[in-house]
This record gives C-alpha cells, sequence and structure tokens, in this order.
C-alpha cells in the first residue's frame, strides 16, 4: 500500500507536524510493507532540520524523522525551503528537496494521504 503523509505545520508550538510524525513512524512499525513518503510544506520543512537540540523530556521531530527516512522518503518542498532561507546543507541526511510536481504525483499513486 502507498500512503503518503503532507505535513504543513512547524516543528514545535502546534502538535500536528509531533502527531504525523507519530503516525507515520507507527504506520511502518505496524506494516514494514507500506511505501510511505512524507512531505513537508510550509513551516514543516523545519522539521527536517538537522542539529535540533530539545529539552529534556521533550519530544524532538528530528529523532522522530531518522526511522522513517531509513524506511521511508521525506521530502521537502523546494520553495518552502526557499521562502524560509533552508538551505539543502542544513536538511537532515536522507531528506530530500522536492517540487509540486513530484508531490502531485506521490497525490495521484498514493492510495491514502494522510493531511496534518
Amino acid at each position: 500500500m502507498k500512503v503518503l503523509c503532507v505535513l504543513n505545520d512547524p516543528p514545535y508550538g502546534t502538535e500536528r507536524s509531533y502527531n504525523g510524525l507519530r503516525l507515520a513512524g507507527n504506520i511502518l512499525r505496524k506494516d514494514p510493507s507500506v511505501e510511505l513518503a512524507v512531505f513537508l510544506l510550509g513551516d514543516a520543512v523545519f522539521c527536517a532540520k538537522a542539529g535540533q537540540q530539545t529539552p529534556d523530556g521533550y519530544y524532538n521531530v528530528e529523532r522522530m524523522l531518522k526511522p522513517i527516512v531509513r524506511s521511508g522518503k521525506v521530502l521537502l518542498c523546494g520553495t518552502c525551503m526557499n521562502a524560509r532561507g533552508l538551505g539543502d546543507d542544513e536538511i537532515l541526511d536522507g531528506c530530500t528537496r522536492s517540487t509540486l510536481d513530484e508531490l502531485t504525483e506521490l497525490t495521484l499513486a498514493a492510495e491514502k494521504v494522510l493531511v496534518f
């Protein structure tokens, strides 16, 4: 099954991206055969910022992304990255700059699309 998870919110300040990543990670744990893609739009591109340091006891979305990168795809909107001054060299290894065209292709191919 092909699943696309689209995140829109920043990594911190709201819990929407956090909950989307929780669900994405759990999908991969429950069914490793799922072809999962996570697409980060808007402020969600900061979820893939490398080097996040959060207080002890607080969730860290960079750490949450690592198992998803190993088993699925994590793509970032290039236009959103540019608008926020986020460079390719600042994102987590395994995450990829992408385009609206690729998001469109993933959406059309997905059996389930989850939006947070």
